[in-house]
């Protein structure tokens, strides 16, 4: 145990140190917390041209924001790095088991934004982190390759099915929260107290089968871009992901539905530690969570917003297609206690 807290060390002094130059704002450098000037904000959703719509649309009410983009396990070691002296105002975008980690930290401060009242507080803590948006986390595939008779019915069968064995991509880091999420999934079918970090052999030797028989992620090229090509089958997506990247290589591809469900992220923000007594912070959550930006949200990114009062007038397309997934049975309270433990083991030794 003492070599996983000393690896967990390192990991994350490595980030503050890398982190210190990837300030990616669309702006200039970076603002203490409790400044008054340029809200500095920590998300894994930003990409897509989501960040850049954001900064406009909020420079019309007069934020000016800047952001870190990282995978949502980068952001938290970032964050928790930083904590004696925080860069950031706010965070967003990072599901449950990384905002339970931030509080316990100490990273995040008590703050209820105005919109409170229209949200269920239960998918977030009700104190500090505040749900936003759902999001299934989907395995997809080329409707060109496969017909929906033949293309896989669940994570499994990828290891488990020869004909699919090289047609479909693995990550090569798991410094994202989908991945995180993707492996949580599979992981947490083969739960076992009396098991390896809370699972049994079988479990560890499907992760095993599933990083040896896939096709290693290329850095710079994005999964659709391989399915278009015909270079790889299918491959992890998100619900928005899934629209963005459609539209933008031209192919056509389908979820799959497994009996067992898939892990449903609920998207979430949080007011950082040292910023109490930043206005403008408490601000912009109180505006950015509201029905009317959750809507535009949604109808720009094709998401499913958590606010109630938004949802009449948000995409329903995105809403229905959420909808018609069943979230997968987790213990998200194991899966924070190991989490951390899992994705090293992973990374030393199927990777």
């Amino acid at each position: 145990m003492k070599n996983h807290t000393m690896a967990k060390a390192t990991t994350i002094a490595l980030m503050a140190l890398v982190g210190s130059a990837s300030l990616v704002a669309c702006g200039s450098e970076s603002t203490a917390a409790g400044s008054d000037e340029a809200l500095v904000v920590y998300s894994n959703s930003v990409s897509d041209g989501r960040g850049e719509w954001l900064q406009e649309r909020a420079s019309e009410e007069g934020f000016e924001l800047q952001f870190v983009d990282l995978g949502g396990g980068d952001i938290q070691n970032r964050l928790i790095a930083e904590q004696s002296n925080p860069i950031a105002h706010v965070t967003f975008g990072m599901n449950n088991v990384y905002f339970e980690t931030l509080k316990d930290a100490g990273v995040l401060a008590d703050y209820t934004p105005s919109w409170e009242g229209e949200v269920d507080e239960s998918l977030g803590d009700g104190e500090q982190f505040w749900p936003i948006v759902r999001e299934p986390i989907m395995l997809v595939y080329n409707d060109e390759a496969y017909s929906e008779e033949k293309a896989p019915s669940d994570w499994e069968d990828l290891w488990e099915e020869e004909e699919f064995h090289g047609r479909y991509e693995t990550p090569t880091s798991l410094g994202g929260a989908t991945t995180q999420l993707v492996v949580t999934g599979i992981l947490s079918r083969y739960l076992d107290e009396n098991g390896e970090l809370g699972v049994s052999d079988e479990g560890w030797a499907a992760i095993e089968e599933f990083f040896a028989n896939g096709s290693p992620a290329v850095q710079g090229t994005d999964l659709y871009a391989r399915m278009a090509s015909g270079d790889v089958d299918m491959g992890q997506m998100w619900l928005a992901g899934k629209d963005s990247r459609e539209e933008e290589y031209g192919i056509s591809t389908a979820a799959v539905h497994p009996s067992a469900g898939v892990p449903m992220a609920t998207q979430h923000v949080g007011l950082v530690a040292g910023s109490e007594e930043n206005q403008t912070a408490k601000d912009f959550i109180d505006w950015f969570g509201s029905a009317e930006i959750q809507t535009e949200w949604s109808q720009e990114f094709f998401t499913a917003p958590v606010n109630e009062s938004a949802l009449a007038d948000a995409n329903q397309e995105a809403v229905e297609a959420t909808d018609e997934f069943a979230g997968q049975d987790i213990d998200w309270e194991i899966v924070a206690t190991y989490l951390p433990e899992w994705i090293e083991k992973i990374e030393l030794e199927y990777l």
